[in-house]
């Protein structure tokens, strides 16, 4: 843990969550998988954040889990080159209230998923590859304004495609 996340072990959404200030405070974890490697899934829950904030990153690479300028959940993680690009979803996750977020890649698609509802798919035939850790509450770079001001509760990282 970096900065002064603090563990609130009431109001999760699985007996308790992380609550981290927007300014500084994330989690480190060490490497946990190449999202490139193969079908994956990850789900999170989530309250607060704004525009620009990540809610998971991977060190060195890219925003797995942010929130776009209108205020919907968005990713970065994309195939390398010209062709990658970011999805975004016009579902909005930074109105106070929880949120269950996900990304599904099958090998051949890109999901995300707000409250367990399809909220955007895309093709991606592949992904870049990364091999860093996780931040958990902030941006893959640490720059500021990504850091998350909210509360972020059970990560789950799947080495295969799950639908909620």
């Amino acid at each position: 843990m970096v900065g002064s996340p603090l563990w609130q072990p009431t109001g999760g959404q699985r007996a308790g969550a992380v609550q981290l200030d927007g300014a500084d405070d994330y989690v480190r974890t060490t490497f946990v998988m190449n999202a490139s490697a193969g079908p994956f899934s990850v789900f999170a829950w989530v309250k607060g954040g704004a525009p620009g904030q990540t809610a998971l990153s991977q060190v060195g690479g890219v925003n797995w889990f942010m929130v776009a300028p209108h205020g919907g959940l968005a990713t970065e993680l994309r195939q390398a080159g010209r062709l990658g690009k970011p999805l975004t979803s016009t579902a909005i996750i930074d109105d106070g209230a929880w949120h269950h977020v996900g990304l599904v890649w099958d090998g051949a698609n890109r999901t995300l998923y707000v409250d367990d509802i399809e909220v955007a798919k895309d093709a991606q035939s592949s992904l870049a590859a990364s091999g860093g850790g996780l931040y958990i509450g902030a941006g893959s770079t640490l720059a500021p304004g990504t850091f998350w001001s909210g509360l972020i509760d059970d990560v789950r990282i799947y080495n295969r495609a799950v639908k909620p």
